[in-house]
């Protein structure tokens, strides 16, 4: 399946995107994370919230159920950014320590030392997984 990158307003400002539930999509979620910190000029923060979003894609992708993924990118305050990713799987999250068990939960580590916060929050469909960027000084 070929997806284009399309975005469109979500709120004041957003940007939101409905992509297959493939590995693939994380390339169309960081196409969609650089797009949203260019519009807003936080250039800056695009390499970090490109591979929060591919982590964040990377978990839904292997643990969701259901054939679509919604990525959510929101500027929350001047220097913020919320990178977000809807799944219809309501099992949460669990960060792993590297070196610790399986391959699987590391890229959440990943996403913790980049984020100044993240979290899960429990829909009734399911669950959406964010993560909070701020831009230096």
């Amino acid at each position: 399946m070929t997806a284009t990158t399309t975005s469109r307003p979500t709120g004041h400002p957003g940007y939101s995107e409905t992509l297959p539930r493939e590995p693939e999509s994380a390339a169309i979620a960081r196409r969609l994370v650089r797009a949203a910190c260019a519009a807003w000029g936080l250039e800056t923060m695009a390499d970090d919230g490109a591979l929060v979003v591919s982590e964040l894609v990377a978990n839904a992708v292997q643990h969701a159920r259901r054939e679509s993924i919604r990525v959510v990118v929101e500027r929350t305050a001047v220097r913020t950014v919320r990178v977000a990713v809807a799944d219809f799987s309501r099992a949460r999250p669990v960060a792993r320590e590297v070196g610790e068990g399986d391959e699987g939960g590391r890229g959440l580590a990943l996403v913790e030392a980049l984020a100044v916060g993240w979290g899960a929050d429990e829909r009734q469909w399911g669950k959406v997984v964010w993560a909070v960027l701020e831009a230096g000084g």
